[in-house]
């Protein structure tokens, strides 16, 4: 197993998946080839280390608001392999943003791993807005893949908010997200998700919302591209076991040899369930490019233009 200590990396890494140039503010914790590298507590939000050494848990008091908590993860080793848990205790009445990411250098021909648990329990009342981002990169002329599958559980209770972005930059050979939410009264859940493929990558993205109080609801959102001849997946389902309001949407764009499977899914248990899906998979419009490419760009950069603009 190979070992870098580089700064350069890991300051490039920590900037792609958490937006981190310098020390941050506020509540952090940065794990680095699967150690704690530094960490910081506020009055409001205390972060400490699981009792099993698998992970952090992360508890924020009644009434935060206006604070952020960044935990990003940064693997630059060629072959390490982790699971890492992370369990979030936020209060009632709080308005936070967390910020969370793993990026993989791989500096060799053995694959790397990032196997990641976070478990959110929001308080009555509260608002969570969750950015997610991964990214990968491999050194020229080695061939080590990147694996990232990250496992999201979200439980909120009456009246709590929580809006959750996952973004899939580029790099990650092969990727399994679950996401799981059980959204109470009153409350409510959007997630929003960018995926993007290339090469022979491989992403599945499995999200389920189970709306069980009155008045609850989830707002699903994906937007996919897969080129060369990588394959995606993705599968939604909200089920409506109480009067409640849901929406899932699936947009993909394809090329090349590559290929999309939407499965969206309503299963509603309840009279009162307003479920609505929607999926559409196709490719770049030929009239989109050709207008690029009178404004002088070429065919490449007018089809990346596109792509960057549909996933914003």
């Amino acid at each position: 197993m190979l070992y870098l200590d580089d700064k350069d990396i890991e300051q490039r890494i920590l900037a792609e998946v958490a937006d981190i140039h310098t020390t941050p503010t506020g509540a952090y914790n940065i794990r680095y080839n699967g150690k704690a590298q530094s960490r910081n507590s506020t009055a409001n939000i205390q972060i400490t280390s699981r009792e099993d050494g698998s992970g952090i848990n992360i508890d924020i008091k009644d009434g935060t608001v206006n604070e952020t908590c960044c935990i990003p993860v940064v693997i630059a080793a060629s072959g390490h392999k982790e699971t890492v848990t992370n369990e979030f205790n936020i209060g009632e009445n709080c308005d936070v943003v967390i910020v969370a990411g793993c990026g993989i250098h791989n500096c060799g021909n053995q694959d790397s791993e990032h196997h990641g648990v976070h478990r959110f329990f929001v308080g009555k009342n509260s608002k969570v807005k969750y950015l997610e981002r991964h990214y990968g990169e491999t050194e020229h002329g080695t061939s080590g893949g990147n694996i990232m599958n990250p496992t999201t559980e979200l439980f909120l209770e009456e009246g709590a908010h929580v809006e959750m972005e996952t973004t899939q930059i580029r790099g990650i050979d092969s990727t399994r997200r679950i996401t799981s939410a059980e959204v109470k009264a009153g409350a409510s859940i959007v997630i929003k998700e960018r995926l993007l493929t290339n090469g022979t990558q491989f992403a599945e993205s499995d999200l389920t919302a189970k709306l069980v109080g009155e008045g609850s609801s989830a707002n699903i959102i994906s937007r996919s591209v897969a080129t060369d001849r990588s394959r995606i997946k993705f599968v939604s389902n909200i089920v409506g076991a109480a009067p409640c309001s849901g929406h899932t949407e699936c947009d993909a764009i394809i090329a090349g040899d590559a290929k999309v499977l939407a499965v969206p899914a309503l299963d509603a248990d309840q009279p009162d369930a307003a479920l609505i899906h929607e999926a559409a998979i196709g490719k770049i419009a030929g009239e989109q490019l050709m207008k690029l490419e009178t404004l002088g760009l070429t065919a490449e950069e007018a089809e990346a233009a596109i792509i960057d603009g549909f996933l914003k």
